[in-house]
């Protein structure tokens, strides 16, 4: 195996490899990276076994085909370090060696045999679908910070995807919720789709934001059972699902919050940050006392003191009412529009948020207590 390639290029492929290597496997084949050259293409794999990566770099000099496994971190470690743009030479010696040279720098890497590299030959159904990449990355913003940590109830730790029906339109929708707050959004689709809901493993959800970051063109989705399939122009991730049932997201939708709170959202955003500085674990709630046109932000910590700030709204009741800083912070970082709406019906009712920019996301805040 001999071949040359540019720096940018293998350090960005390398880079979304770091993302689905675990740090502690305990298959030391795992921390390795595949390398296979064939004809003018190099294809690096890698995989934790639940996430599988592949990606493409075409219009590669190949001087002689083959393919090899190395350490994904030390390889990346260097190709990041050497000049920018530069030719790399790839040889495979025969003593299981990567030979890398670039510039003045030379490198031998130590090499585990291809064969041992966990390859599984995946065989998904054709009900496959395309979607934007920008309307798949809206979806997966929208809602990954809403998705739970809580180990005990796994079927919360992604973002449910499913179709839906409204008034004979058809919609990708996605849900997260760690139960204290829920992010719903959806899509449009051009037509109805054959596609079971899923539920997206938090790891899998950052890794193709990170893909989708820098990509703008389809993203072609295809499921099978346990599996699902993103297929970029060069990049493929292919990743189990959570087993599981989510729960019944409606029925959390508050239908009766007729008090709306209307405020510029830069405004908003800035005060609710200034006034949470007091609280140093975000645990404090922020205080909302309401009155006709006037909202008094506050938030008390004992250990470090209080802030309080007004700001001018839209509003005509007289209502207080608390919530997690950082949870209003996370829906209000994601607001499309100028302005933020918030129903609220009374103290200890959720809060429906919702965004002017963007009727097809809605956001559920739980109040605190107290």
């Amino acid at each position: 195996m001999k071949f040359n390639i540019n720096q940018q290029e293998l350090q960005q492929a390398l880079n979304y490899c770091q993302g689905v290597i675990e740090k502690r496997s305990t298959l030391p084949i795992l921390s390795n990276i595949l390398l296979d050259v064939q004809s003018n293409k190099l294809t690096i794999t890698a995989t934790d076994l639940d996430l599988i990566f592949i990606h493409q770099i075409e219009n590669v000099e190949v001087l002689e085909e083959g393919k090899t496994t190395t350490v994904s971190s030390t390889i990346y470690d260097i190709v990041r370090k050497l000049s920018s743009g530069k030719k790399i030479n790839l040889t495979l010696t025969d003593s299981s060696k990567l030979h890398l040279e670039s510039e003045k720098s030379i490198f031998n890497l130590n090499c585990m045999s291809a064969s041992e590299f966990p390859l599984t030959d995946e065989n998904f159904d054709k009900n496959e679908f395309s979607i934007k990449s920008k309307q798949l990355l809206k979806l997966l913003n929208k809602c990954k910070f809403s998705v739970s940590n809580d180990e005990t109830r796994h079927y919360l730790s992604g973002i449910y995807f499913h179709q839906t029906e409204v008034e004979d339109k058809n919609y990708l929708t996605a849900v997260a919720t760690d139960s204290h707050r829920m992010s719903i959004s959806k899509i449009r689709l051009e037509q109805k789709i054959d596609f079971d809901p899923v539920i997206l493993p938090k790891k899998t959800i950052f890794q193709l934001c990170n893909l989708l970051d820098s990509y703008d063109g389809d993203v072609r989705i295809s499921n099978m059972k346990s599996k699902i399939k993103f297929e970029l122009n060069n990049s493929i991730l292919i990743s189990k699902l959570i087993d599981g049932k989510f729960p019944n997201y409606i029925q959390v939708i508050p239908k009766n919050n007729q008090k709306k709170l209307e405020v510029g959202l830069k405004t908003f955003l800035d005060s609710v940050d200034r006034v949470a500085s007091v609280s140093q674990d975000k645990k404090d709630g922020v205080k909302f006392n309401l009155a006709k046109d006037t909202l008094n932000l506050s938030v008390n910590n004992t250990n470090s003191g209080d802030g309080k700030e007004t700001i001018g709204v839209n509003f005509g009741y007289d209502l207080e009412i608390s919530f997690n800083s950082r949870y209003l912070i996370d829906v209000a970082s994601q607001i499309d529009g100028a302005k933020i709406e918030i129903f609220l019906n009374d103290t200890g009712s959720p809060a429906l948020i919702k965004d002017p920019g963007d009727f097809d996301s809605i956001y559920v805040v739980m109040p605190m207590k107290g």
